[in-house]
């Protein structure tokens, strides 16, 4: 096995320690995770996969708050602070957005 080195500037370390955190793995884990995902051998680009399904969860989810909101404003309040502090919890906001 080879052993890289790389330096990642602080800011980008922060996230990627947030993401493995949020991942219930270690950074080092996390890391190789991300990099055999990069280098998948079938060629696949590692982003399509998961933007689509992004995309279309976001749009679901979009159409849903419409709803709840056009119905109960304080239930929609309610449920984006709860879902806020889950994606917080789990280091998927960048803190920097809540200042």
């Amino acid at each position: 096995m080879q052993r890289i080195s790389v330096r990642v500037d602080d800011a980008l370390y922060r996230r990627l320690q947030r993401r493995s955190y949020g991942a219930n793995l270690t950074l080092s884990e996390f890391v190789r995770q991300v990099l055999g995902e990069a280098a998948d051998p079938n060629g696949r680009y590692i982003y399509s996969s998961q933007d689509e399904v992004l995309a279309t969860s976001i749009q679901i989810l979009t159409l849903l708050a419409t709803s709840i909101g056009a119905r109960s404003p304080e239930l929609l309040e309610r449920g984006m602070l709860d879902a806020r502090a889950i994606l917080g919890e789990r280091g998927l906001l960048d803190p920097e957005q809540d200042r």
